[in-house]
Formats: C-alpha cells, sequence, structure tokens
C-alpha cells in the first residue's frame, strides 16, 4: 500500500450524503486515516497536505456484499486441478483487483478463508476489508455438490475454498450434521454462515433455482448456532419454499431472491432480512452460455431465468426490505455495472449508491466505514465524473482515486502532481 500524509484536506470536492446525493463544495479532512470534518472551509484551520478537488466526487469505498475471490472458471476439471498455493495466489491477486476497483470491502461467501482475510488485514498483501463465511453449507446432491461420477469423487464447486486438511464440512444430512459443520465453521473463525436453501445455476448434479434444499430443521439449526457465537446467516435461495423456510428461521440476508413473491418480500421486510440481488452475474452468465461456454443444464437453467432478473429489486423495495450490493461474478471486472442494474431493476440512483456503500456496511455489521462523515474511517474512491449518472459505473476507468484506511492505495493524479 502506499503510506499518504497523516493529515490531508480534500479541498472543494463533492462527497455522497446521507441521502444518496451529493454536497456543494466541501472540504474533507483525513487524519490518521479517519475524517475529521466534512464541510466548506473546514480545512482552513488545519495542518498537513492540501489536494485540491474542485470538480472531483468523493464516495465511500463500494461494498461487494457477495463476491467469491477464488472464481475464475466454469469447467469442473479446471477446479479439481488447482492446487490449494495456486488457489491463494489468485485470491490475492483477485483482492488485489478489487481494491484498486474501488471496492475495499467485500464480503466472501464461500472462497476466501478467515486466514485470508487477517493476511490483508495485516498488510501481508494488498486487499480489500474481507467478512467471510467458510464453505457454504448444502445437501448431498444439493447446489454445492460438485460430485464427479465417473470419478466417485466429491469435488466441491469451483467458486468455494479449495481443499487443505483443516476445512470444515460443506454438505449437511441431518441437524446434527448441520450443528456439527456450523460448529466447525465458528472455530476456524468466519464472519458468516452460508447456507444453500435452493438450487443453483451451475450446479453439476439435477438441481433448480426452485427446488427447496435443506430442510427446516436443518436451516433453523444453522441460525440458532450461529446466533449463539453472533455470527449471521446468508442464504443462497432464488425463490420459492426454499426462501420461505430461510426467512421464517430468522436468515440475516437473502442471496439472488430472484422469484421472491410480494407475501415473501413482505416478511423479509418484517424480519429485517435483507436481499442482495446479484444481478451483473446474470448477464455473465448469458455471454458465456451465447458463446458455449457453459453445460447443456446451465445453458438451460439460465435462459430460464434470465427474463426475471431484476423483478426481486422492485418487489423487495415495494416491501420495504433493505437491499445491499453483491455481484456473484465469475471473472471480477465488471462488478461496478451492479450499481447501474440496480437501478434499472427500480431503485432510485441515489438509493442504489447507498446500497453500494452505507447499505453494505450496515449488512455486514460495520458503523465505522459506508460513509462520508466525521468520525468514519477513510475507504473511498474519487470520481472524475458525477457518479449521479450511474452510467459511469460501467466503465472500467470509473474510479480514478482509491484510498483505504487514509492511504492511496490508487492514487488519483491530483495527489501525486
Amino acid at each position: 500500500m502506499t503510506e499518504g500524509p497523516t493529515t490531508f484536506t480534500l479541498r472543494e470536492v463533492h462527497a455522497l450524503d446521507e441521502g444518496g446525493g451529493f454536497t456543494d463544495a466541501v472540504d474533507v479532512v483525513v487524519s490518521d486515516g479517519v475524517i475529521t470534518a466534512v464541510e466548506a472551509g473546514a480545512g482552513s484551520a488545519t495542518s498537513g497536505v492540501d489536494i485540491d478537488c474542485a470538480g472531483l466526487w468523493l464516495m465511500p469505498g463500494i461494498f461487494d456484499c457477495h463476491a467469491h475471490l477464488d472464481f475464475e472458471s466454469e469447467d469442473i476439471e479446471e477446479m479439481m486441478s488447482r492446487d490449494i498455493t495456486r488457489w491463494a495466489l489468485e485470491v490475492a491477486r483477485n483482492g488485489r483487483f478489487l481494491l484498486e476497483m474501488g471496492i475495499t470491502s467485500v464480503r466472501d461467501v464461500g472462497a476466501a478463508t478467515p486466514g485470508i482475510r487477517d493476511g490483508f488485514a495485516d498488510g501481508c498483501v494488498p486487499g480489500p476489508t474481507l467478512f467471510v463465511s467458510g464453505p457454504p453449507l448444502g445437501q448431498t446432491g444439493g447446489h454445492t455438490d460438485g460430485f464427479v461420477p465417473s470419478t466417485g469423487q466429491e469435488a466441491i464447486t469451483g467458486f468455494m475454498v479449495g481443499d487443505y486438511a483443516a476445512r470444515p464440512p460443506y454438505l449437511v444430512d441431518s441437524p446434527d450434521e448441520m450443528r456439527k459443520a456450523v460448529r466447525e465453521q465458528m472455530r476456524s473463525g468466519v464472519d458468516w454462515i452460508k447456507i444453500m436453501t435452493t438450487g443453483g445455476l451451475l450446479s453439476t448434479v439435477r438441481d433448480h433455482p426452485l427446488k427447496a434444499e435443506l430442510t427446516d430443521e436443518e436451516i433453523a439449526v444453522a441460525v440458532v448456532e450461529g446466533e449463539r457465537a453472533g455470527v449471521p446467516v446468508s442464504a443462497h435461495a432464488y425463490g420459492g419454499s426454499g426462501v420461505d423456510s430461510a426467512v421464517r428461521a430468522g436468515v440475516r440476508s437473502i442471496e439472488h431472491g430472484t422469484f421472491i413473491t410480494e407475501a415473501q418480500a413482505a416478511e423479509m421486510a418484517s424480519c429485517g432480512c435483507w436481499l442482495v440481488p446479484t444481478l451483473v452475474v446474470c448477464h455473465e452468465l448469458d455471454e458465456l452460455a451465447k458463446s458455449g461456454g457453459l453445460n447443456p443444464q446451465s445453458t438451460q437453467r439460465i435462459a430460464e431465468i434470465l427474463p426475471s432478473v431484476g423483478q426481486q429489486v422492485a418487489v423487495a423495495k415495494a416491501a420495504g426490505v433493505r437491499i445491499a450490493m453483491g455481484t456473484d461474478l465469475i471473472r471480477q471486472g465488471p462488478n461496478l455495472e451492479e450499481i447501474p442494474l440496480m437501478s434499472e431493476a427500480g431503485l432510485t440512483p441515489e438509493e442504489s449508491l447507498l446500497a453500494a456503500t452505507a447499505g453494505g456496511a450496515e449488512l455486514c455489521g460495520v458503523e465505522d466505514r459506508g460513509r462520508i462523515a466525521s468520525g468514519q474511517i477513510f475507504d473511498a474512491i474519487l470520481l472524475d465524473e458525477d457518479p449521479s449518472d450511474l452510467q459511469v459505473f460501467k466503465r472500467t476507468d470509473a474510479v480514478t482515486g482509491v484510498f483505504q484506511g487514509g492511504s492511496p492505495v490508487k492514487p488519483h493524479e491530483r495527489l501525486v502532481s
């Protein structure tokens, strides 16, 4: 990480406000990595470095609340052949890539381990602040089961952590097995538990996004054990009774939720359950399917789901469900496109920006990041164009400066000039 000045002021910048709009020109003072003032003329009484930010826009660092930092291939044979040390290097590479993109915080639901999280935090390699789950927990023959009939081997599907000696279990087939698996994940130091209550899109077995997986008892055990340890549960669930069971049990978030109904959304809002809609990955998978990059089963599932992608955002918003941004991409790159996609699906531009910043922080239980306000850790991004027009996020060069903890990990040209 590039070291920056201890105290500095971004002068006359337009900063994201509490409502998702942007202020008139203000000064943002940062000292020892923490914002100390946000107001016009605030920097006049401070010592330190002044940075002319007139005509620039400042936002909190982005939260990607559904990422898999090691997901690089949909080819099961390639997944099985990856060495765990190569896997770790790929995770580190992807973490740095996301950080320099402006994603300063990531909830990794299935790939990065507590060791990767702590390595990033300790500065072993550059990477975002991580909140990690262990391997997602699913049933035999369910979405996480990468069983290969020709070899008779279990091969955990490639968007999850590779095999290593202390990896907790990921297949559970009874309440007792769920209890044991969750406790082993707690022992490993996870921040989240992730369960799979419906089928998915890239499964190697005969499941389907609307097929319910795990029993009510298994799901309830996961939530109870998580609550006892103060660890929330997220549920991969596209729709149907798998959503009902997860929400009824008290999960913190529904991942995807493409087919949620108005009644389900109302129940989610009542229970304080969040939605992470993951829209951009469906477009990525559609392109892969059209190019022949997916197996026939997955190609069919994508074709079935694509016309409905985005409707969950409008349904959730109407019911008052909180929404946070997540991407679920196979190959990291178009992550920020999720922001305009959420708006195209029904959020206002202001709501989309907040879902990608303050909303993500709230979902992850973080109070000191996600806003441009006094007392907040200065994880932030600079843009040369007004991000109120969300189309800017469809360009890979949208973010021109990135700060993490007050240090410039991608220095804006005005900082280095």
